[in-house]
């Protein structure tokens, strides 16, 4: 363990839980900042790629999607560097990924005189950028768990979301801002900006105690959250369309506010965090997943049958109150099984199932937008909803069982 980490137990253990969600500020605001580097490409890249290089939808999901099949390869790494090096190390070193993940961008719209060439570094770039959001997330919320304590755990993951979707919120309509008035190149520059911001926050935030014992193998983690975690996969497949396509969705139905989708998105999941962010440990996670999807559910089909922008537009803000609370809820019951020390492996190996929606359902739905439409990606995510419900059900009869 290090001097630092050693410090910071000393002044962490037994500390007031409202001073507790003070010393998790920092870290929060490292994260908000590092994950621009994820939602600020997520309106401008599906553009960049289906309008500037001229390549079609199915290349455009495989765009976006990327990201996420290399975040999802490497969150086993992360949650067992969090867990040996501590928190802050792998959030600090995911930030500094992040911000080569964006000179790449910045090359690669230096070159859309030659799209192949083009494609090539971007698609480069989201590899780098998923292999720093593994890092950055893990890391961040590992740190804040072991700052705060067990018993601030759910605050801790209501945070950690509150400020990834509130960057969300605010990144992807600045990202297209820029993007319309100065184009893809200053967009992505805004990224390394952004993450060396989030870098020096960590830097000079003090670390958090790492837990000491003998950590539980990845395979007997998966064996006991893969139900809650199928539930998550399912959960953001209605994430993933909405980022992959909400904005040619919006351009072709001839409406002007595509960047407000993640807007709306973002920021309904921001407020439901910062308002009922405290429900999934007072009154149970399992009760909070299930109303959570159902109302998921809803947003999606209000989108997939949308005939006015408003309508659509609430269906957005619909899908972000009902992703918010999934992870908090469906984490405080997996941490109750996992041990101290195996903590970052098992919220690594957890959002691992999201980021297998986040790569695979790009392409899949890329397939469909081609065949049936764009609102057809959305009725898959209405589905999806439907069907994490009944993995919670039998998540929740189980561990009563």
């Amino acid at each position: 363990m290090s001097s630092n980490q050693k410090t910071s137990s000393t002044s962490r253990v037994g500390a007031h839980p409202v001073n507790s969600v003070r010393a998790m500020l920092p870290i929060a605001a490292g994260l908000f900042l590092g994950f621009i580097s994820v939602g600020l490409p997520l309106p401008i890249v599906p553009l960049f790629v289906h309008q500037v290089l001229g390549f079609g939808d199915v290349i455009v999901g495989c765009s976006v999607g990327l990201q996420f099949l290399a975040t999802v390869l490497t969150r086993s790494y992360a949650g067992r560097a969090a867990d040996v090096h501590g928190g802050k190390s792998s959030m600090m070193r995911g930030a500094a990924v992040c911000a080569c993940a964006g000179v790449l961008y910045v090359i690669a719209a230096t070159l859309h005189a030659s799209p192949a060439a083009a494609l090539a570094v971007l698609l480069f770039g989201r590899v780098v950028a998923g292999i720093g959001e593994s890092q950055l997330v893990t890391g961040s919320v590992t740190w804040m768990i072991a700052t705060g304590g067990p018993t601030a755990a759910g605050k801790a993951m209501s945070l950690t979301g509150m400020a990834m979707y509130a960057s969300l919120a605010l990144s992807a309509p600045f990202g297209m801002m820029i993007y319309q008035h100065s184009g893809f190149e200053k967009a992505t520059a805004t990224i390394v900006l952004t993450s060396l911001c989030a870098y020096a926050i960590g830097y000079r935030t003090l670390a958090a105690f790492a837990y000491g014992g003998a950590r539980v193998p990845m395979i007997q983690v998966l064996g006991k959250i893969w139900r809650s975690g199928i539930a998550l996969l399912l959960q953001g497949v209605g994430f993933a369309v909405i980022s992959a396509f909400s904005s040619l969705f919006f351009a072709s139905r001839g409406w002007s506010h595509a960047a407000l989708a993640m807007t709306f998105f973002g920021g309904a999941y921001a407020f439901m965090r910062l308002c009922f962010g405290h429900l999934p440990d007072r009154i149970g996670g399992y009760r909070i997943a299930i109303i959570s999807l159902g109302i998921e559910g809803l947003g999606q089909g209000m989108l997939w049958g949308s005939t006015n922008e408003a309508v659509a537009l609430a269906g957005a803000l619909l899908s972000g109150m009902g992703c918010s609370l999934l992870f908090p809820a469906l984490g405080v019951e997996i941490l109750k099984h996992i041990p101290p020390q195996s903590r970052g492996t098992a919220l690594g190996g957890f959002v691992a199932f999201q980021d297998i929606a986040y790569g695979i359902t790009g392409p899949i739905t890329g397939v469909l937008a081609v065949h049936f439409g764009y609102a057809s990606v959305f009725l898959v995510g209405t589905i999806a909803a439907i069907l994490g419900i009944g993995f919670v059900l039998f998540e929740k009869a189980k561990s009563q069982g």
